[in-house]
């Protein structure tokens, strides 16, 4: 089976790189005039937005062989649906993966809008459902709904986004929606229903992913407890008689040598207190989960190293997953390789800058890969064997 493998683009900006300096024309928000932010440039506008620069990205992984881009969904983001909506004219095969907290969409708006992206882009179209962490960010969106019915709802949401997209009328009574006589008009209807990436480590999400997921994803743990999360998902999916795929979200930090790899994280850990792991908010189980894999004191980088490569502090750099993995690019691509035979089938890799780190990835990394057949092969992997 093919390996698909996605990059994120940063619909929050680039932030700042690990050297702690800001990106040229990555930033999201802008800064002092003069300085080297999108649409300044010497203190005057050049007319390059930040559209401008993910499209740029999006162009970017698309020629480096990555099978489509991950748009992230957070307060502090551009709406991921306007984003695939304005980018998809930019590129030619690329997936848009949009992800969305169901609770904030009604599901047969969220149809009508996902069929009409389908059939506007040949089918482009990825959910990335996420169905919330609590706490802050929850709030903001206004949702006091505890955990495990946000789980439920999220359920019962793609219950009835499905029965809509199957054709009407459709009728459906839950304990969070209730629709009459749905359905989509028949060249809607028509187009494909996007594939389904579903995260949550938690037994109600594992039981709703069970059911809904085309690929169960998670975040990149330590590889022996990430292989017992797949086998409890697995186990759920078997008794429903359904088979879902896995996926990993990693951050890569690659280069030529494993010394540079770890230069690198020494420049982004010099800014923070080493002493102090941010602390988790909400009701994140899988929050929670990586935060256990690091025990005892941490002294210095290298003490959330909790397997070769396997690096737990990139939230402390850039926010995000803690885990991600750091070292040579062929190391990289071996620890990649180990996942896919753990039985992952799809990754979305990521890493900042967003634009230069595509290039770097794809041509120096994918390549590497023993086990991979990818969906896409870009022209910068032409002539190259594994």
């Amino acid at each position: 089976m093919p390996v698909d493998i996605y990059w994120r683009i940063g619909t929050h900006g680039d932030q700042q790189s690990l050297r702690r300096r800001t990106v040229s024309r990555g930033a999201w928000a802008p800064v002092l005039p003069g300085s080297l932010t999108p649409g300044i440039r010497d203190g005057h506008a050049d007319g390059y937005s930040y559209v401008d620069h993910m499209a740029d990205v999006a162009r970017a992984s698309e020629i480096s062989g990555f099978v489509g881009g991950l748009l992230p969904s957070f307060p502090n983001t551009d709406d991921p649906w306007a984003a695939a909506a304005t980018l998809a004219r930019e590129t030619s095969t690329y997936r848009f993966m949009i992800a969305f907290q169901p609770g904030f969409l009604h599901p047969v708006q969220a149809a009508r809008m996902s069929a009409s992206l389908q059939r506007a882009t040949g089918g482009r179209v990825v959910y990335n459902i996420i169905s919330g962490g609590g706490g802050p960010d929850q709030l903001w969106w206004g949702d006091k709904v505890d955990h495990d019915d946000r789980y439920a709802r999220t359920s019962e949401f793609l219950d009835v986004l499905k029965g809509v997209w199957n054709g009407g009328p459709y009728d459906f009574e839950g304990r969070f929606y209730r629709v009459e006589g749905a359905g989509l008009p028949e060249p809607l209807a028509r187009q494909p229903f996007p594939e389904i990436y579903f995260s949550g480590s938690s037994k109600a999400a594992i039981q709703a992913a069970g059911r809904h997921a085309d690929h169960y994803l998670s975040w990149l743990e330590p590889y022996e407890p990430l292989a017992e999360k797949f086998a409890q998902v697995r186990e759920h999916s078997e008794t429903i008689g359904r088979a879902p795929k896995f996926a990993v979200r990693v951050e890569v930090l690659a280069r030529d040598t494993e010394e540079e790899a770890w230069e690198e994280i020494r420049r982004g850990w010099d800014g923070i207190d080493p002493s102090v792991l941010r602390g988790a908010t909400g009701d994140s189980i899988g929050w929670q989960r990586s935060r256990s894999f690091v025990t005892g004191a941490v002294n210095g980088y290298r003490d959330l190293e909790v397997q070769p490569n396997v690096w737990g502090g990139f939230h402390l750099l850039r926010g995000g997953p803690a885990f991600g993995l750091v070292g040579s690019y062929q190391q990289v691509a071996e620890r990649l390789d180990e996942l896919i035979s753990l039985g992952v089938d799809a990754f979305i890799l990521a890493g900042v800058p967003h634009l230069e780190e595509a290039y770097r990835v794809g041509e120096e990394v994918l390549p590497l890969l023993r086990g991979r057949d990818l969906r896409v092969q870009s022209p910068l992997l032409e002539g190259i064997s594994s």
